[in-house]
């Protein structure tokens, strides 16, 4: 069995890949938005720290899973799916890829330039700052960080809802090539 993706569905490092990301995602959101609620005090600075770890993690997990595209290649779209759809898909993944590197690039450019404590990856790697102590650049990085976070949230948003419409009203294999399992169901490409 190729690791790779075949034809007709993605393929098991795809398929993990996908769902790490997916996990990643909801883990940093979830502690970013707890954040605010946070006291800005050595006592909290480990929230910081692991939202800030994980964000690296969730950039170099992204880089691997572009990576393996290129390599691995994409199904094909589902026969009799309209082009229009197919150009939205893909212009929809794009986006993701872009938010998703968008999103811990600008955390990290704020951290950088914000100055105060070296950023180190779950304690252990110091990362090289970005850039010098700027803080008009520090406000800027944030203020982008929290903006692609929404567009970040409206892109998931649309990509599960198209999924779900897939699946429940289409009932087409949208969904399902992205899970793992290997039986062809109805609207599988045979």
């Amino acid at each position: 069995m190729s690791l790779k993706n075949p034809g007709d569905r993605w393929g098991p490092v795809s398929q993990l890949l996908h769902w790490l990301i997916v996990l990643l995602l909801v883990a940093v959101a979830t502690i970013g938005l707890l954040l605010d609620s946070l006291p800005r005090s050595p006592s909290s600075f480990w929230v910081y720290d692991l939202h800030k770890s994980l964000g690296l993690t969730l950039l170099l997990l992204a880089a691997l899973r572009l990576g393996w595209r290129w390599f691995a290649g994409a199904p094909r779209p589902l026969p009799g799916t309209p082009r229009w759809q197919a150009r939205i898909a893909s212009t929809t993944h794009a986006l993701l890829y872009a938010m998703i590197f968008a999103m811990p690039l600008s955390g990290w450019l704020y951290d950088s330039a914000n100055g105060l404590r070296p950023l180190r990856w779950f304690g252990v790697v110091r990362m090289p700052k970005l850039t010098s102590p700027d803080q008009d650049l520090a406000e800027l990085a944030i203020s982008a960080h929290e903006w692609l976070f929404w567009v970040l949230v409206l892109l998931v948003t649309a990509h599960v809802a198209a999924a779900l419409y897939h699946h429940v009203f289409l009932q087409d294999a949208t969904l399902r090539r992205m899970l793992p399992g290997r039986g062809r169901t109805s609207g599988d490409v045979p």
